[in-house]
């Protein structure tokens, strides 16, 4: 990963490039942001441009993810009682060559195991321990890349914090992490943490009128639903005929919703819409969740006269769009959005998909008509 092929980030580009220059390198940063802000490719252009200045033939290495002294730790599940990452490198180079912004989920989803628990673990420390007591394979630094440090167990946690504390000589270890929250007090007291903002709309667009040939009113609608994610971009751009299912399970989800008032029997058909999600991998259930959230929300700004700022609306299939934004007001979107909130959590937790849908799709019809 080059600095130019990173999505806007000049300020930090900048910061980074200076400290190297500088001998200003600290030997433990923490990288907080959301994936799709470009935490893991700042990092790598950041170990490629460190490991560069001691061997000029270091950046093709680092850029094939084969350099002998770059090491990453990330989660992986058990398998055979062993949870190592070396186990999965070849997966997770695969991934990350394809798709350097790419998120924890997508993680999950490539290595089709959604049901099972991934997590970095204290036999991880243990191993990455062993491989940095060797000597440098080129003579030079060695560096750790931990992605997703927010997900070490409280055991490799606590392992962690003795290398940390004395590490190799010549040792760079470079984390990343979607937030902090996850995160020993005493290992964050040890790293420079280093923000990564969410990219600006500007620079996403320019990025996306560069590197994919869609019209230029798709590209804005895609940045302002972005919000500087790269990846979540991506996978819009991406989306085709997902944005339609999406759609016209909305609109069914929404009819129905405002039916059951006054027919019961039309429970039996958001049980039916329910259980046709819960079908989907749990990225895809997420992703919808996301796409439910963000509609209420230009609906909202429909009904309080702020149409300037709803760049998206539904209007297939015979749908009233200024009708139903009619329905979403103060009195019920924070509920609402509380619900799908609360969805989204039950289905990271691994809770019942059918149970969490069906769930959500009645309660629905009891916010919807809360009146102002």
């Amino acid at each position: 990963m080059n600095w130019e092929n990173i999505a806007g980030q000049g300020n930090l580009k900048k910061l980074l490039r200076e400290s190297i220059t500088e001998n200003r390198v600290s030997h433990a940063q923490l990288f907080v942001g959301k994936e799709g802000y470009g935490t893991l490719p700042m990092v790598l252009a950041y170990a490629k441009e460190i490991l560069n200045q001691e061997n000029e033939h270091a950046a093709s290495k680092v850029e094939h993810l084969n350099h002998l002294d770059l090491h990453f730790s990330f989660p992986v599940f058990t398998d055979n009682k062993n949870s190592l990452s070396k186990n999965k490198f070849e997966e997770f180079r695969e991934m990350i060559l394809a798709s350097p912004y790419a998120s924890y989920d997508d993680w999950t989803a490539f290595l089709e195991s959604e049901n099972k628990q991934l997590f970095i673990s204290a036999d991880e420390i243990d191993d990455q321990n062993q491989k940095f007591a060797l000597k440098s394979f080129e003579g030079g630094t060695k560096m750790l890349i931990v992605w997703r440090a927010d997900k070490m167990n409280v055991a490799a946690s606590n392992k962690f914090l003795k290398f940390l504390e004395e590490p190799p000589a010549k040792t760079i270890i470079l984390l990343t992490a979607e937030n902090t929250n996850d995160i020993l007090p005493t290992i964050l007291s040890r790293t420079q943490i280093v923000e990564v903002p969410r990219i600006n709309d500007e620079d996403l667009e320019n990025y996306l009128k560069k590197n994919f040939s869609v019209s230029d009113e798709k590209i804005r609608e895609i940045v302002h639903e972005a919000q500087g994610n790269l990846n979540e971009a991506i996978k819009l751009l991406n989306s085709g005929d997902k944005s339609n299912e999406f759609e016209k399970l909305f609109v069914q989800w929404v009819r129905d919703a405002f039916m059951v008032k006054k027919k019961p029997e039309y429970l039996r058909s958001i049980i039916v819409w329910a259980r046709e999600i819960a079908g989907w991998n749990r990225e895809k259930q997420k992703n919808f969740l996301n796409y439910c959230s963000e509609i209420f929300r230009l609906a909202l700004l429909q009904n309080y006269q702020s149409e300037n700022l709803v760049y998206k609306k539904i209007n297939a299939n015979g749908f009233n769009w200024a009708g139903f934004s009619k329905f979403i007001s103060g009195a019920n979107i924070e509920s609402i959005l509380e619900e799908i909130n609360t969805a989204d959590l039950h289905l990271t937790r691994n809770g019942n998909p059918k149970i969490v849908w069906t769930d959500l799709g009645i309660k629905l019809s009891r916010y919807i008509h809360k009146s102002t």
